[in-house]
């Protein structure tokens, strides 16, 4: 039987035949994409949340960059930026590094391995319809590609008044975008939803 989907971009209405093989299911007027079946499932989805994890924690541990001056070294962390931030009175600026580059990318990891950990078990978390929204609209507020891109253009400005050296905290959060991109493509298209209703 027919199903009706609604598109997320210009909010056509329309029909499409659910087929048992991978397909990938774009609007019929502007082109986006409403709909992904087959391909990586749940291990994936869950190998990138821990790779992901991880990725953060070192980008919080490690320094971000090391700036040489006069033969004095000095290197910060991602917090410790946001600390110094907050110290010299600009608080909104330092909450928005806090939430974009760390609360919201370790927020959508947390509530995936919520709802996908029981998934793996054939089970169904309490309250996972509330998350996977909650999720959605968490989503774009995790910038780690333009904090990254961010922070290539404060090293290209600060090389020329010292010498700049990119930290492990710089290559963790390149390998965190990689993994939060992998993440969006294998849980997009209302994947998770299918997952939760298979699990019924």
């Amino acid at each position: 039987m027919a199903s009706l989907i609604v598109c997320h971009a210009c909010d056509l209405a329309q029909r499409y035949e659910p087929l048992a093989t991978p397909m990938r299911v774009r609007c019929a007027r502007c082109r986006a994409e409403l709909l992904r079946t087959g391909g990586a499932g749940i291990d994936a989805a869950l190998a990138l949340c821990l790779c992901a994890l991880i990725l953060l924690a070192m980008g919080c541990a490690f320094p971000l960059i090391a700036l040489t001056f006069d033969g004095t070294t000095r290197s910060a962390t991602l917090p410790d930026a946001a600390a110094t931030l907050y110290s010299q009175g600009y608080a909104v600026l330092a909450v928005l590094v806090l939430a974009t580059t760390i609360a919201a990318p370790l927020g959508q990891i947390l509530a995936f391995c919520y709802v996908l950990l029981p998934l793996k078990a054939a089970r169904r978390a309490p309250g996972s319809e509330a998350v996977l929204r909650w999720v959605m609209r968490l989503r774009p507020w995790a910038l780690t590609d333009v904090f990254l891109l961010g922070a290539l253009v404060a090293l290209v400005k600060l090389s020329g008044m010292a010498e700049v050296t990119a930290g492990i905290s710089l290559f963790a959060y390149a390998g965190l975008m990689l993994c939060l991109a992998g993440l969006a493509s294998v849980t997009g298209g209302g994947q998770p939803w299918r997952w939760l209703e298979t699990a019924r």
